[in-house]
């Protein structure tokens, strides 16, 4: 079977392909963690790593699945070890494996293996590893196909391509799963979806959290999912919870749902942030959806609401390529994104169009009254680009599909 290489994060990995730092690589279900590893050892194969120097265990596969304890994973792996040559060792879905931890930690320590590790969600690194291997390890966040992946994919499987208006549409809705792509039937790709958020909810939150009244967690869900991109303070939504649907719910218990969703990778938090203190803000954060194809999998009106749904994708673009996102504070008047990387700062808007003057004004109302020496971006549907007030202008489909990055 050929499997579609993702350059973007092979290059993160490959400084790390001999080192003894475990490579670590999270992120939601079906993202293709498992795929990126198996083009790494492809990769390594076709620099001269012999296949018996290979170690891959897929621990949710038939003939793995029994390995759920310390010492079955050693013997698996120890199995596998057939001479003393150096070993590249791949686990994939190693949560599975409760306390794996010090299993790892003494493999690393014996150094005649580079370790590879995947898993579904930031449990991963919540036990002995983070604390004992400060350092020792890199992680790598893997996201869902971005749209500029999305195309490259679909030419690598020889699918037909339309214009790109026509298929960044199809990405908004149908979303970057890599396994979607196998489906033309647009019913089939949301049952497949839907499936994916029922293996996270049934093996990442259900089988691994005490969440006591699911009733009232999966109407959070709802809550969250159908209002991703929009500002969420925890005493509005405590409120809304009583008053609206008469179920009595804690704040504490709505950041603990919201925390198990982020671990799960279903969201992706983005805080406010204050230019003027460079701090982040308390309350009113904004939460993004993984996967845009989530939000049409789970609702019925398949109609696009180009606001939440075009910050989406410039969220998870930007985080995919290292930016730390946040909610901008400028003064007293709100831009959607800051965007960091080291001291760099990067302020943006996101609009389906300015066509409409007023509109044109409020997205540059923010960008205008910055007074410092950061970028400005202002991203659109729009094929016409306005010059103003030196904001970039920039159209976002053309930007992804292209692979650009902020300058």
């Amino acid at each position: 079977m050929k499997i579609y290489p993702r350059e973007f994060y092979l290059k993160q990995l490959r400084p790390f392909y001999n080192s003894d730092l475990i490579k670590v690589i999270t992120g939601i279900r079906r993202c293709g963690k498992s795929c990126l590893m198996q083009s790494v050892a492809l990769e390594l194969k076709r620099n001269g790593v012999a296949e018996k120097d290979i170690v891959f265990l897929n621990l949710d596969k038939h003939g793995y699945k029994n390995i759920v304890t310390p010492d079955a994973l050693e013997k698996a792996i120890d199995a596998e070890l057939i001479d003393d040559k150096f070993k590249y060792i791949f686990i994939d879905e190693i949560q599975n494996v409760k306390d794996f931890e010090p299993v790892i930690n003494a493999y690393r320590e014996e150094g005649n293996c580079s370790i590879f590790i995947t898993g579904s969600n930031s449990y991963l690194l919540s036990g002995e590893l983070a604390t004992k291997l400060t350092g020792r390890y890199v992680q790598v966040d893997m996201h869902t196909l971005s749209f500029d992946e999305f195309l490259y994919m679909k030419r690598f499987m020889g699918l037909i391509i339309g214009d790109n208006r026509t298929e960044f549409d199809e990405y908004l809705t149908c979303g970057g799963f890599p396994k979607v792509l196998e489906f033309s039937d647009t019913d089939a790709k949301v049952k497949y979806i839907s499936d994916i958020v029922g293996q996270v909810f049934d093996k990442d939150i259900y089988a691994r959290c005490k969440i006591r009244n699911r009733i009232v967690f999966d109407k959070v869900v709802t809550y969250l999912v159908n209002n991703f991109g929009s500002r969420i303070n925890l005493q509005t939504l405590e409120n809304y919870f009583r008053s609206a649907l008469h179920l009595p719910i804690k704040k504490e218990t709505l950041n603990r749902y919201i925390d198990v969703l982020n671990s799960a990778r279903i969201l992706y938090k983005c805080p406010r942030f204050d230019m003027k203190s460079k701090r982040s803000l308390m309350g009113q954060s904004k939460y993004y959806l993984a996967d845009t194809g989530i939000y049409f999998a789970r609702n019925v009106d398949g109609r696009i609401n180009y606001g939440p749904v075009l910050e989406n994708v410039v969220y998870n673009y930007l985080s995919s390529h290292g930016y730390t996102m946040s909610v901008g504070q400028i003064g007293s008047l709100e831009c959607d994104f800051i965007a960091r990387k080291q001291n760099e700062y990067f302020y943006i808007q996101v609009a389906m169009t300015i066509a409409d003057r007023n509109t044109e004004e409020r997205e540059y109302r923010a960008l205008s009254a910055t007074k410092d020496h950061y970028h400005r971006y202002l991203f659109t549907l729009d094929t016409l680009l306005q010059k103003r007030d030196g904001v970039k202008h920039v159209n976002l489909i053309d930007f992804i599909a292209d692979g650009r990055d902020l300058i």
